[in-house]
């Protein structure tokens, strides 16, 4: 199965709902020059082929506590690496898991209040994965920039 590109009016509309995902296909039709069906239809494809969801974002600037957790984690053998990032991308509290080139074998990302937070989170979900020889943890706790966007697709 080969992957579909999204052609210019796919990213213009994109870009319409990447800064506001209520906006009206009337709406982006309208800027766009184009039939509020043609918007909608376009959109429901993308939507069927998972090329976008839309969804609600948490704004992380105005949660009381937010600390971003990042966990490094070296794993054992690199064999595992696929199966240990699954299964840490099975905890519903995990945000972000990728497999990292460089000193760590993958990078973990979740939201916490507090240390003892992520202390109960750490023994509770991480220490409980065989093949985790590792961890280091580093918390992000003041935002210089947080742009919801990145995770947009861009081609």
């Amino acid at each position: 199965m080969s992957k579909r590109r999204l052609d210019d009016v796919d990213e213009q509309i994109l870009k319409f709902l990447s800064r506001d995902a209520r906006i009206s296909n009337r709406k982006i039709a309208a800027e766009l020059g184009i039939t509020e069906g043609t918007v909608r239809s376009r959109i429901k494809r993308m939507q069927d082929e998972k090329l976008i969801r839309i969804t609600a974002v948490t704004n992380i600037e105005k949660l009381k506590n937010p600390c971003l957790a990042f966990i490094w984690v070296d794993v054992d053998y690199s064999s595992d690496v696929d199966q240990i990032a699954a299964q840490l991308s099975e905890i519903p509290a995990m945000g972000f898991v990728a497999k990292m080139l460089g000193r760590f074998d993958i990078l973990a990302i979740t939201l916490v209040q507090d240390t003892e937070q992520l202390t109960d989170f750490l023994h509770s979900n991480i220490s409980t994965i065989k093949g985790i020889r590792r961890t280091e943890t580093s918390l992000g706790v003041n935002f210089v920039k947080h742009d919801y966007r990145v995770s947009r697709i861009v081609g």
